[in-house]
């Protein structure tokens, strides 16, 4: 059975330029998804949200492999992040963000495929997030992105530089900021964790 690698198959939407903003429309894919609310680095929702999630994303990937149904890599922690009203968006105000915590999954994944993982992962660990994970789909289309490397602290000025492009391209700003996190900051120094940092545009 083939190990199926995504970040490999999307790579114009998984591995940028870190050189230059590009543009690029993404396409409708599967996620699972965590709603959520508050400051990623101290607030508990955002950690207990993380361990459901994560859960049951390898939960899902050995129980297909396990069936012989597919094989494949699991895919990068992915965040879409907003204010209400997001001419007052502030990268520091952290505590009033909203979010949305999100893996690609493969289309062959199904909702019964996602209820039985569900299920198995909570009878393993204790998952308080767990009732809140959703499979759904997610729509971007025309967006601005580039690969940023360094802190995630002082990603200021390529969200700035990123904005910048999308009105100097005639453009508008357009739903949330979503970021794709494809270093583990545990093993990772600051200054090289990569980020995907994209923001939709009409």
């Amino acid at each position: 059975m083939e190990k199926l690698d995504f970040k490999k198959e999307l790579k114009h939407l998984y591995n940028p330029s870190k050189k230059e903003i590009v543009t690029v429309d993404v396409p409708e894919m599967n996620f699972l998804m965590i709603d959520g609310k508050g400051d990623p680095n101290t607030a508990k929702e955002y950690q207990d949200a993380m361990e459901a999630l994560y859960s049951v994303a390898y939960t899902l990937k050995f129980m297909l492999k396990g069936e012989g149904k597919a094989d494949f890599v699991v895919m990068p922690l992915e965040g879409l992040w907003w204010v209400p009203n997001m001419e007052f968006f502030d990268a520091e105000d952290k505590d009033s963000w909203f979010w949305t915590a999100m893996m690609m999954q493969p289309d062959l994944v199904t909702k019964k495929d996602f209820e039985r993982a569900a299920k198995q992962a909570g009878q393993k660990r204790d998952l308080p997030s767990l009732p809140k994970i959703r499979l759904g789909k997610y729509e971007e289309g025309l967006s601005a992105q580039i690969m940023y490397i360094g802190p995630f602290a002082d990603e200021g000025p390529t969200i700035e530089s990123i904005h910048k492009y999308i009105e100097e391209s005639g453009h508008k700003l357009r739903g949330k900021h979503h970021e794709i996190y494809l270093s583990d900051p545990r093993r990772t120094k600051p200054e090289r964790l990569k980020t995907v940092i994209r923001q939709p545009m009409e």
